[in-house]
């Protein structure tokens, strides 16, 4: 294409123009196999990574796919060096494959034997593996399944896991579709993680991930530990298979701090289950409690890293994880790879806000300049109190209840981090708080007041990022952040992104002090929702308090 919207260079990098017209269709093509590494006004730079890479093979995408779109979308000829490069790095992905064998056991196969004597060679990957069968294959001790593909991925030799599953405890759960059908997405998702076994469904929030749970859940027919991140979601998740399957109330326990309930369906908390005492996990029988036919990881991008090492020893179970983006601050998405496994299945944000099913959103980017006092308490503030000082500045306030009087009788969630700076602002815009001190009675009752429009404007610290249900939210303001992860920009997005009754858009706004740390975070943050085709809009606080368009 003479005149794409790519251009594409040896270093790998991809660089976007923004506002060509091809620009939304390039970005659903490359999205597959490039991850977004800055997202500035008009040029954006994504990546192109091995881990990418080998998702997209695992998700049924090959080199000539990917070829091909770079090709059609480049402005000047693509690199052949990089051709071969991508075409080379998708090739490792199946060259070794884990597999049943009648005798013994779990293997592991090569179909190239060069590569098969590489990996035996390292100190790392050898005590995993048992006696040579044969020219071209190995036994596997059948513990260190997911410490193997651990270590394989690390080598650069991701393996492709053929060894299947045990069914577990046959448990029959049927959907109870009265009045509603899955939609096709949540079809499809479902359809691509029961064809791969395991993996990961990335669906952008409000877009039904628990209803893809319930119907995975309905496809294995088996008994079901599900993984969540706090009671809260618990509860929901309880609240929506009981409306959505065949399931009853005897059948669902809840594994929690409060209780401690094994049933055929068990909701257990990340929290409990890496809670230790005496530096030991004194909960991980629950993962022994019953013949589980499936390990649902609700929020799988917020998985605890102990939880990794336990799920090393559960390779041979159907595992299925849940999430809106698959972003993970402290670099581990590998191991998601490995052990919860590949995407099965992803859906651009704008595609499903062009369908309907999730509502569409403006981002505005409101900038406050630090008053001069501000600016030089900023300046001579040690350097890792300077964040919580931009981010919690006074000058803030009256810009965040300007923009809540001017939404005034609209679902209002007021978002921070630091719990002086939400008791403060609950304070000045008389509204409730909800914190990590909340009980949780306390924080469902004040969740359903916010859902029914008893109360319209809601603060709420990060125990609110995740999997907490407020389907008529339609303004988020974002005061305060946990430094520039974008993995909670995408979350606090998602809680107004459910599609309103009235049909009516959200409004995403996020307060950011000018020339500080937090306007640096800021454009972190933004990556991922660039990456899904989100623009902020960038407007000066002075508008906003002079009652402006904005």
């Amino acid at each position: 294409m003479a005149d794409g919207p790519l251009i594409v260079q040896s270093d790998k990098t991809l660089l976007l123009e923004v506002d060509h017209d091809l620009a939304g269709d390039c970005r659903r093509e490359i999205a597959p196999f490039a991850e977004l590494e800055r997202a500035p006004e008009h040029v954006h730079t994504y990546r192109v990574t091995p881990l990418a890479l080998w998702n997209a093979r695992a998700a049924g995408h090959d080199a000539e796919q990917v070829v091909d779109a770079l090709i059609k979308y480049s402005r000047y000829p693509v690199p052949h060096a990089l051709l071969v490069d991508v075409a080379d790095t998708m090739a490792r992905y199946g060259r070794l494959r884990l597999e049943k064998h009648p005798v013994h056991g779990l293997v592991l196969i090569s179909t190239d034997r060069a590569v098969l004597e590489e990996v035996l060679r390292s100190r790392k990957i050898a005590p995993l593996l048992g006696a040579r069968v044969g020219d071209d294959a190995v036994v596997v001790h059948a513990s260190e399944r997911g410490s193997l593909k651990q270590a394989l991925l690390k080598l650069g030799w991701p393996a492709e896991d053929l060894a299947g599953y045990v069914d577990g405890e046959a448990h029959p759960i049927t959907l109870e579709q009265d009045g509603w059908e899955l939609r096709s997405y949540q079809r499809e998702a479902t359809e691509a993680f029961w064809h791969g076994g395991s993996g990961v469904v990335v669906l952008p929030c409000g877009a039904g991930k628990t209803i893809v749970g319930a119907a995975a859940m309905a496809q294995v027919g088996a008994t079901t530990l599900i993984l969540v991140t706090n009671t809260v979601s618990a509860h929901q998740w309880k609240q929506e298979l009981l409306k959505r399957t065949s399931l009853t109330e005897d059948e669902i326990g809840e594994y929690s701090g409060s209780k401690k309930e094994i049933r055929p369906v068990t909701i257990a908390t990340y929290q409990i289950m890496t809670t230790r005492r005496k530096g030991v996990y004194s909960h991980l029988e629950v993962f022994d409690a019953r013949d589980w036919g499936l390990v649902l990881y609700d929020e799988v991008h917020l998985l605890p890293a102990p939880i990794f090492r336990m799920t090393a020893d559960l390779q041979a179970r159907r595992r299925l994880g849940l999430t809106a983006t698959l972003v993970r601050e402290d670099g581990r998405e590998g191991d998601v790879f490995s052990l919860i496994g590949p995407k099965r299945y992803d859906a651009p944000w704008k595609d499903m806000e062009t369908q309907g099913w999730i509502a569409p959103a403006d981002c505005v980017e409101v900038r406050v300049t630090l008053t001069d006092s501000e600016r030089l308490a900023y300046a001579t503030a040690e350097p890792e109190e300077r964040y919580r000082f931009c981010a919690t500045t006074e000058t803030k306030t009256g810009v965040i209840e300007s923009l809540v009087r001017r939404h005034k009788g609209e679902q209002t969630l007021v978002i921070g981090q630091y719990i002086d700076q939400l008791d403060e602002l609950g304070e000045r815009l008389d509204a409730p708080v909800i914190k990590g001190e909340t009980r949780i009675k306390e924080r469902e009752r004040l969740f359903q007041a916010f859902r029914s429009g008893e109360i319209s404007v809601l603060v709420v610290s990060k125990v609110a990022n995740f999997s907490i249900d407020l389907p008529e939210a339609s303004v988020a303001i974002q005061v305060s952040g946990a430094f520039g992860s974008r993995q909670e920009e995408a979350q606090r997005l998602g809680r107004v992104l459910r599609p309103k009754a009235s049909g009516k858009g959200a409004r995403f706004y996020a307060v950011v002090a000018r020339d500080t740390l937090d306007q640096d975070y800021a454009a972190h943050r933004q990556r991922f929702l660039a990456e899904q085709g989100y623009a902020y809009r960038i407007v000066d606080a002075d508008d906003v308090l002079a009652g402006g368009e904005i």
